[in-house]
C-alpha cells in the first residue's frame, strides 16, 4: 500500500510542475498613474499671531499602488491572457432601418401579405375538411355513417391523413373483381397464407433456398375448393410467390385468385391484410394465417394456425378440413361468431369433440325412435335404379348418416372424379398448359416502341414471313420460279 502511494506522488508532482511552467503568469492590470498636485506653502507672516502660532502645511495622501496579485503555487489550465472590457460607444452613425429601398419595401409587403394569404388560406382548408361525411365519399370508403369519425376533429384528422397515404395502402381499392352470380359464385371465401402454412422455404449453404410443400396441401386445396373460393393472400412479392403457387396448382383448378405484397397495407410499419379491400361481404369470408399482425384490422375473420417448420408428419392443415367444411355445409349466415367461440382453442380437437357429441345425440335419437320397429334391410333406394347413387348400401342395425356425413361423402366422391379426370387427361393439360405459355411469351413486347404500343391501344404488327431457306423456294403467297438455263 505504501509503494503504491510513494510511486503515485512523484508523478503528480512532475505534472504539476509542467503545467506550472507551462503557462504565464498573469499580468495584473495597469493602473493609470495619478498626477499628485504639491499645495503651495503659505508665506511666513511678520504679524503677531503669525509669529505665535505658525500653522504647519499640509498635502494630501499618495495613494499607494496596488500590489499585484499574489501568485500561488496552485497550477491552472487557464492560458488565455485575461480580457480587457471593452466600452462601446455610439458612433452618431443613423440606423438603415429607416433608410429601405423601393424595392425593398416592396419586397417585404409582399411577403407578408404571401404569409397572411398562406395563413388563411391554412385556416380555410382546416375548417373545410372537417366538414360533414357526405354519401359519396363514404361510398368510396366503404364505410358506413355509424363507423365514420364522428367528430370534426376525428373527420379533419382521417382526410388529413388520407392524402399523404398512397403508399401505405393496397395498390386497388378492389382488390377482387366483383362476384359472380350466385349460380356460380361459391358462398364463402377463403383466404390462405402461403409462408410456414401451406409451404416453407429453408436456407442452407450448400443448395441455398429450397421450399417444401406441406404435408396433404394438394389434397387440401383440392379437396377445399368445392365448398370456397379459394384467394391466396401473400405478403410476398408476386415473383416470388407466383413460381411457388403455379406449383401449387399447376392448372389453375383450386386457386380462384392471388393476392401479393401490393394488396397489403401498412400500418404502424407492419404489414396488414385489410379485408375491407377485398370487395367482399366479410360475414361470409375466412382467412387463415400464421402470423397475428396481419390480421389486426380484422381479427374476427382470423383463424391463426401455428407456423408449420418442415416436419413430415404434420397433419393440423388435414385436420381443419372438418371444421371449414362443416361451415360451408351448414351455411351460416355470419361465421364471424363461430370464428370468435373458437379463438385461442385447437380448433381440431375442439371442433372434433363438438361432432362426436352430434353424432352421439343422433344415434341415441334413432335408436329411441326405433326401438320397438322391426328392422329390415335398407339396400334398396330408388335413386339407385336409375344409377344417381354411389353410396353403398347401409348394413342392418345402424343409425343413417348424418347430414353432414352425407354431404361429406358426396364431396369426397366428387374430389375423387377430378382426381381421376386429371389423371386421364393429364398429357392434354400440360398441352393446353404449354401453348398458354407460349402465347403469354409471344405478347411480351421485344423492345420499348412495342411496350409504348401496348400502353396506347396499338396492335402489334403481324410477324413478316421468313425468308426462303433455299435458292428457287417460294415464299408464302408468292410462285416459285423456273430456273432457266444459261
Amino acid at each position: 500500500m505504501f509503494s503504491i502511494i510513494s510511486r503515485s506522488i512523484p508523478r503528480r508532482t512532475l505534472v504539476q510542475s509542467a503545467r506550472y511552467f507551462s503557462q504565464k503568469p498573469p499580468v495584473p492590470p495597469s493602473q493609470p498613474k495619478k498626477k499628485i498636485k504639491a499645495t503651495p506653502q503659505r508665506k511666513p507672516e511678520t504679524n503677531a499671531t503669525s509669529a505665535e502660532a505658525p500653522t504647519p502645511t499640509t498635502s494630501e495622501p499618495i495613494p499607494e499602488p496596488e500590489q499585484p496579485a499574489v501568485i500561488t503555487g496552485v497550477p491552472t489550465l487557464d492560458f488565455s491572457p485575461p480580457g480587457t472590457e471593452q466600452e462601446f460607444q455610439r458612433t452618431g452613425a443613423r440606423s438603415s432601418k429607416g433608410s429601405l429601398s423601393s424595392a425593398e419595401r416592396k419586397r417585404r409587403f409582399a411577403s407578408r401579405v404571401s404569409l397572411g394569404l398562406l395563413a388563411l388560406a391554412f385556416g380555410v382548408g382546416t375548417v373545410y375538411i372537417g366538414r360533414e361525411w357526405e354519401p359519396e365519399e363514404l361510398a368510396e370508403k366503404k364505410m358506413k355513417i355509424e363507423d365514420a369519425p364522428s367528430t370534426r376533429w376525428a373527420r379533419t384528422k382521417e382526410r388529413f391523413t388520407n392524402l399523404f397515404d398512397y403508399f401505405i395502402k393496397p395498390a386497388w381499392p378492389e382488390l377482387l373483381p366483383p362476384p359472380y352470380p350466385p349460380p356460380h359464385q361459391k358462398p364463402y371465401t377463403l383466404l390462405l397464407s402461403v409462408d410456414d402454412l401451406l409451404v416453407t422455404s429453408h436456407w442452407d449453404r450448400k443448395y441455398g433456398w429450397r421450399t417444401a410443400k406441406r404435408p396433404g396441401v394438394d389434397y387440401f386445396l383440392g379437396y377445399i375448393s368445392q365448398f370456397y373460393e379459394v384467394v391466396v393472400f401473400t405478403t410476398q412479392p408476386s415473383y416470388t410467390a407466383s413460381p411457388i403457387l403455379d406449383k401449387l396448382d399447376r392448372y389453375n383448378f383450386y386457386i380462384n385468385y392471388r393476392l401479393f405484397r401490393e394488396a397489403t397495407r401498412t400500418l404502424d410499419g407492419k404489414v396488414v391484410k385489410d379485408l375491407s379491400y377485398l370487395n367482399r361481404d366479410l360475414s361470409k369470408v375466412v382467412l387463415i394465417d400464421t402470423d397475428p399482425e396481419h390480421v389486426v384490422t380484422h381479427p374476427e375473420n382470423a383463424v391463426i394456425l401455428p407456423k408449420w417448420k418442415g416436419d413430415p408428419k404434420d397433419k393440423e392443415l388435414i385436420a381443419m378440413i372438418p371444421f371449414l367444411e362443416s361451415i360451408a355445409i351448414y351455411k351460416p349466415a355470419d361465421v364471424r361468431p363461430i370464428l370468435k367461440a373458437y379463438a385461442g382453442k385447437n380448433i381440431p380437437l375442439e371442433y372434433g369433440k363438438l361432432e362426436a357429441e352430434m353424432k352421439a345425440k343422433h344415434i341415441a335419437e334413432w335408436e329411441a325412435k326405433n326401438k320397438n320397429k322391426p328392422i329390415a334391410g335398407s339396400g334398396f333406394s330408388f335413386s339407385g335404379l336409375f344409377g344417381m347413387s354411389d353410396a353403398p348400401p347401409l348394413p342392418k342395425n345402424m343409425a343413417p348418416p348424418t347430414y353432414l356425413e352425407q354431404k361429406r361423402a358426396e364431396a369426397q366422391r366428387q374430389y375423387q372424379q377430378e382426381m381421376k379426370y386429371v389423371n386421364d387427361n393429364r398429357e392434354e393439360l400440360e398441352r393446353l398448359l404449354e401453348q398458354d405459355q407460349k402465347a403469354m411469351q409471344a405478347q411480351v413486347p421485344g423492345s420499348l416502341w412495342e411496350a409504348m404500343d401496348q400502353l396506347r391501344g396499338i396492335e402489334p404488327k403481324p410477324a413478316e414471313p421468313a425468308a426462303p431457306a433455299t435458292p428457287g423456294a417460294a415464299s408464302p403467297g408468292q410462285t416459285p420460279s423456273t430456273p432457266t438455263q444459261a
